[in-house]
């Protein structure tokens, strides 16, 4: 009867532990469902967060999702899919265009520059803007950065899309990569590690980077529905708060050490390709140091849309950019 009862105790032990661990749980963790453009090295900082448990730190369990471009992530954003989304910041210029009454609003911004790389079909150390005159290259979605940003560039190099070469944009953004690789253009556009793990297996060639020739620009930011702004004001910080602290992590580090930290994001690839990669973006200064999509960039970013002729005008900065989240997260977050 002792036995029993000393085996009786200690189960409903457990199950109170247990019960207290979940109450426990209930309350300290939120899950955030986000939605991000594409998995690339190019979002190292968001990476690190994850993995160094900064997510966790602030009371949020990420749910991440790869909306293989910023379309479908703007579809999952208000079709109630996620709770956060990681795009380029022209999609939410498109929205409030569109005169929604619950529109989307960017809250921090994490890189400064387009992290894609132009890749050949031969190795080309001397390779120049105009040497795709004539040529074919995949650009992607119409409307969206990467585009827009690439005939940026072009233009600044004397060549019109479609007159000069020949820019496509009938194939999607997540479908670039294997459709060069099955013979498609002479030039596509890659991110990384892809780009690198390319070249590995000899199926194309990094020749040049948009991000050097394009400049600065608010290239991809995190945006939420108004309504999560305004009623989610604590969570929002807090997802703030950790993105903030993986990116003081990765300006601190070595590329190896960022590469280590990532590697359970990419197990396909390798500390050594993953370190090339970091260092590249390093290179570049790819990452904006303080979360905040400035005035002078959203307006270069709005006049590569409107050369780009996919609008006459845009949105007002102040409705579709907050800076509050992210300066108190530079002035709290250590």
């Amino acid at each position: 009867m002792k036995k029993f009862l000393a085996i009786f105790l200690t189960v409903i032990m457990v199950l109170i532990l247990a019960c207290g661990c979940d109450k426990q749980n209930n309350r300290m963790t939120q899950n955030v469902r986000l939605v991000e453009v594409t998995h690339s090295v190019f979002y190292a900082p968001q990476y690190v967060a994850i993995e160094k448990g900064f997510f966790t730190d602030n009371e949020i369990e990420i749910e991440l999702i790869n909306g293989g471009g910023a379309d479908k992530c703007m579809t999952a954003l208000l079709s109630d899919q996620a709770d956060v989304a990681f795009m380029g910041p022209e999609a939410s210029v498109y929205v409030y265009k569109q005169d929604k009454e619950d529109y989307v609003v960017n809250f921090a911004q994490l890189t400064q520059r387009d992290g894609s790389f132009i890749v050949g079909r031969e190795k080309n150390d001397d390779f120049k803007i105009e040497d795709m005159k004539g040529k074919t290259i995949l650009g992607g979605r119409k409307g969206g950065m990467p585009l827009m940003t690439l005939e940026y560039v072009l233009k600044q190099h004397g060549l019109t899309p479609n007159v000069d070469l020949t820019v496509r944009t009938d194939i999607q953004f997540d479908m670039m990569a294997g459709a060069f690789a099955s013979g498609e253009a002479d030039y596509t556009t890659l991110f990384e590690p892809l780009a690198s793990n390319f070249e590995a297996e000899q199926k194309g060639y990094i020749v040049g980077s948009l991000g050097a020739e394009a400049g600065y620009i608010p290239y991809t930011c995190y945006c939420t529905l108004l309504s999560s702004i305004e009623g989610k004001e604590e969570l929002i910080q807090n997802f703030t708060n950790a993105i903030y602290k993986g990116m003081i992590w990765v300006q601190n580090n070595s590329a190896e050490e960022v590469a280590e930290a990532i590697l359970p994001q990419f197990p396909d690839s390798n500390i050594e390709l993953l370190t090339q990669v970091v260092q590249r973006y390093k290179d570049q200064d790819t990452w904006k140091p303080d979360l905040i999509l400035g005035k002078d960039g959203y307006d270069r970013m709005i006049d590569i849309i409107i050369t780009a002729g996919e609008l006459e005008e845009g949105a007002p900065y102040d409705k579709v950019f907050v800076d509050k989240f992210a300066k108190e997260a530079m002035k709290n977050t250590k």
